[in-house]
């Protein structure tokens, strides 16, 4: 049998197949899937759930002339493959290869970059009102899967596609799942379009008994009489009061009717919506057994599924086992996730204090508010959300949390480089854009038994909070059985020395330790500070090191603008201390994905190029103790 995907340069060429080897090439693509993130780790799950809903897309559409916008974009690997990625699919996600997600830059096939939910059908929107402008014909597809609409942003959207155009085609993938079981009133109101039996049955038996007995006429009225039945019974209530035309739901695996399908809405001059059932991991039955680990995971087993264990607690589990024993402690300790209580390691939380654990969905929004709320009668909400996604809630952050003085404490999970998966999920903003909000203290623990003592730190603090820490795992430090409380901006000092001070914040004091040896060797003093706090900065170890040091040095794993490092230097000027500052961080740009040591390398996060970017001001040092002693 010849190897269909090999011929596959462009969707042209999916439109020369024929039925049956669509179906083959359906089943060459789940095994190129399994067989590549195998290797390279990525969202195996969602992608092999949209094998024959992407392959019909392209088989009826002509991208890049018409638009796919997929919302999060992490199940666009059977895309990629479609549009002459197939030879380079062995480097998703690997340092200079493909992405994980959809990049403008990297395909004209890619019309819209991703990584956030609920983005796709406002995107698509704009795309379609863009065209409409225009005068354009092209078409405009958004694939979003049931998990979208748990999102508000989504219904904002919804709200706008029929009074603002005509043409747009959203599909629905249903497949139940986000990253976890699907939570909700939207969740529950799309499972029972899809168990209900009048629904099924409706247009298999109805419409064709009625055309036997009455003629064409008859089965007109009965189309009519359907469309008003779906009121009550469900099925379209929601989309068409919001005027779009709902079809299905109908299989997402059956190709041919899914390309029959698309051939019929690609005629329609209105916006609709087709809801499509997917399995998740179809084709791959460790997927299937175990949706919630496959939805995106590293390297497997390709046969087994089975994974290396990691051996060592990551920074997320110690977040998960603190907050129960938090929890234990204190019966007003509450955890709210939005949507990733497996990301977020509150799994392992939720079996404990079930009636205290919140999954509020894809709805980070909303989660800040529902804490701030919480905080009013007297609980302590502790918001986990990652750093990128807590993006998406800035202003209620400020407005409804900080404004208020509410202690809603923020557990910043990926805080620093995300490493595979991107600028998407990166997480080096939030210290810029917390640190100058009031009210609120920003800590960053150097291993995991700070983190615990930051957590309580926290419970006790009658305020906002925010921690942010490493995705994986960090030194290795025992967590020890009762955290302490912190001085709220107070910084820890390693190690004393007269010459330089270097400042390591969290996850960067390792490279701080190194710096300090290195300048030993060189003959150079060196103080190594943890400074714990982003905010508030701990002025008077600055004073005192910005006063005995010829040099300061800052770490962070974070960018530089607005970051720590800037922080430093604000407060060097406020006490008027002239002593110059080496800034170590990331650039004013997206990094792309990639391991983080090598990202590190590249970028200059290392004591070696902290070493260098000093150098300049250690000579100048060296030049002034020359010049007394002369």
């Amino acid at each position: 049998m010849s190897n269909i995907l090999e011929t596959i340069n462009s969707p042209a060429d999916v439109k020369k197949l024929s039925i049956p080897e669509l179906t083959q090439l359906a089943e060459e693509i789940r095994a190129r899937l399994i067989v590549g993130v195998a290797k390279t780790g990525g969202h195996i799950g969602p992608n092999l759930g949209v094998v024959e809903l992407t392959l019909a897309m392209h088989y009826v559409f002509d991208t890049p002339t018409d638009s796919f916008v997929f919302d999060v974009s992490h199940q666009a690997y059977v895309h990629k493959l479609l549009t002459g990625r197939e030879k380079l699919f062995h480097t998703i996600r690997q340092p200079g290869g493909l992405n994980g997600f959809m990049l403008r830059t990297e395909s004209e096939h890619d019309s819209y970059g991703a990584g956030h939910a609920g983005t796709a059908l406002s995107a698509a929107l704009g795309m379609a009102v863009g065209r409409d402008m225009s005068g354009g014909k092209e078409h405009i597809v958004a694939l979003a899967g049931d998990a979208a609409f748990t999102n508000g942003i989504s219904f904002e959207a919804l709200n706008n596609i029929a009074v603002q155009t005509k043409r747009l085609i959203v599909v629905l993938n249903d497949n139940a799942w986000s990253i976890d079981k699907n939570v909700g009133a939207i969740a529950e109101y799309f499972h029972k379009i899809v168990t209900n039996p009048t629904i099924s049955s409706l247009h298999d038996r109805a419409a064709d008994l009625l055309e036997r007995f009455g003629g064409k006429t008859v089965r007109h009225v009965a189309r009519k009489a359907e469309e008003a039945a779906k009121g009550l019974i469900g099925p379209g209530t929601l989309f068409e009061e919001f005027g779009l035309s709902y079809f299905g739901p109908i299989d997402g695996h059956n190709l041919p009717l899914l390309i029959e399908t698309f051939q019929f809405l690609k005629q329609q001059n209105k916006p609709v919506v087709l809801h499509a059932i997917t399995q998740k991991g179809k084709g791959f039955q460790p997927a299937i057994e175990k949706q919630k680990k496959f939805h995106g995971l590293g390297p497997y087993d390709a046969q087994t599924g089975e994974t290396k264990p990691t051996g060592q607690k990551t920074y997320s589990e110690i977040f998960a086992e603190s907050l129960t024993k938090l929890a234990t402690a204190n019966d007003k300790v509450v955890a709210i996730t939005a949507a990733m209580p497996n990301g977020t390691a509150l799994d392992l939380f939720r079996p404990h204090h079930p009636k205290r654990y919140f999954d509020v969905g894809i709805a980070e929004e909303h989660a800040v508010i529902f804490a701030a709320g919480m905080a009013t009668k007297g609980y302590k909400p502790f918001c986990a959300i990652y750093s990128t996604f807590l993006q998406r809630a800035f202003d209620q952050v400020v407005h409804d949390v900080c404004l208020q003085n509410l202690p809603v404490v923020f557990c910043m999970d990926r805080g620093g480089l995300s490493g595979d998966d991107g600028p998407t999920h990166h997480g080096l903003f939030d210290i810029s854009y917390l640190r100058s909000v009031p009210n609120l203290i920003h800590m960053v623990p150097k291993d995991e038994d700070e983190l615990a003592d930051m957590m309580y730190t926290a419970m006790l603090h009658d305020g906002p909070s925010a921690i942010r820490y490493p995705r994986g795992t960090g030194p290795g430090v025992a967590v020890k059985a009762q955290p302490v409380a912190l001085s709220i901006g107070k910084a820890d000092v390693i190690r004393h020395g007269a010459d330089v001070a270097i400042f390591g914040l969290g996850a960067m004091l390792p490279e701080a330790e190194r710096l300090a040896e290195m300048l030993k060797q060189e003959g150079f003093s060196a103080a190594v500070i943890n400074p714990r706090f982003a905010k508030p900065v701990d002025r008077d170890c600055v004073n005192e090191f910005g006063s005995r040091c010829g040099l300061v040095v800052t770490l962070e794993d974070h960018v530089l603008a607005g970051g720590f490092g800037s922080a430093v230097m604000e407060t060097l000027n406020e006490l008027e201390l002239q002593v110059p500052v080496v800034r170590v961080g990331w650039p004013d740009a997206f990094i792309e994905h990639g391991k983080v040591e090598s990202l590190r390398a590249r970028y200059g996060l290392t004591a070696e190029a902290a070493l260098e970017k000093a150098r300049p001001y250690l000579s100048k040092m060296i030049e002034q103790v020359l010049a007394k002693h002369s």
